[in-house]
């Protein structure tokens, strides 16, 4: 066979290899583990692309990008953090969309804690430790902070706000029984066994809780924007309202 004809057969013969072998790499924020394995399932099922997903607080994530880590797809916990991106023209022009909804709760150890009002918590806690994420940086632990200042309880609880690097680290702490009680999301609640909502937070007490999703400038490929139209898809809102998201039309 002449070197042509061959060049041309090999490259007809991997040419299927390198389509599926595309691959997204998706930094998402941490309350969205277990829904992102059921995304990653799918996707991949559906597509026959790779998902790669880094998970950690939206603010890591954030800086990381602006680092140039080498994110194809960011979706954060509030719109602060992407507005960030966007600002610093680090995202794909119009490619941002609001994904997500989600509710802030009071958990406590165990499931058979007992449901409270939010303004019996520096009672109940005493002078044991609330858990947090990050109250100046992580989405759920500034939407944390937001609510107790507007119930006028931040002044009384901040000295015993044991603060954790995102907000499924303070749900391991209430897990675990290291703290009493933490603030977290609903979605994290549905997580994790050894833990109960005591008390949801009311939504006028905080900022909307609102994921906005977004592709990476100059990152990605065809995967990409396939990744992206995922998640407007059937099985990706049955796979995030199991975990209790509400997906934005």
């Amino acid at each position: 066979m002449p070197f042509a004809r061959l060049t041309t057969a090999l490259l007809l013969t991997c040419a299927p290899l390198s389509v599926h072998a595309d691959e997204v790499i998706v930094f998402a924020a941490a309350s969205m583990t277990n829904a992102m394995a059921e995304i990653e399932q799918g996707f991949e099922a559906d597509t026959g692309h790779d998902l790669i997903v880094s998970l950690a607080g939206s603010s890591a994530l954030a800086r990381q990008i602006q680092q140039g880590a080498p994110a194809d797809v960011f979706i954060s916990a509030n719109s602060d953090w992407m507005d960030v991106l966007e600002n610093g023209g680090l995202l794909t022009e119009g490619s941002r969309f609001d994904l997500l909804t989600n509710t802030l709760v009071l958990i406590a150890h165990g499931q058979d804690a007992t449901p409270m009002q939010i303004s019996e918590l520096p009672k109940a806690l005493g002078t044991d430790r609330l858990a947090m994420a990050l109250v100046d940086a992580v989405p759920a632990g500034i939407y944390g902070k937001s609510a107790l200042e507007a119930l006028g309880l931040w002044d009384q609880l901040s000295p015993l706000v044991a603060q954790a690097d995102n907000v499924r680290a303070a749900l391991a702490l209430v897990a675990l029984g290291e703290t009493p009680f933490g603030i977290v999301y609903a979605t994290d609640a549905v997580a994790e066994d050894d833990v109960r909502v005591v008390a949801t937070f009311p939504a006028d007490t905080h900022p909307p809780i609102i994921y906005p999703a977004a592709a990476i400038a100059e990152h990605g490929n065809a995967a990409t924007q396939a990744f992206l139209d995922y998640l407007h898809s059937d099985p990706a809102r049955v796979a995030f309202e199991r975990q209790g998201f509400v997906v934005m039309p």
